[in-house]
């Protein structure tokens, strides 16, 4: 997974697919994600 920022937003691809789809979510809601899943 390859993760890159945006002033707003977060963009998403797979690393070994790197044609494929992109996932873009706004900052808020990806923070908020990335603190739940680190918290186990």
């Amino acid at each position: 997974m390859e993760v890159a920022t945006a002033p707003d937003t977060v963009h998403i691809r797979d690393s070994k697919n790197k044609e494929g789809a992109q996932l873009a979510f706004p900052k808020g809601p990806w923070a908020d994600f990335v603190a739940h899943t680190a918290k186990g």
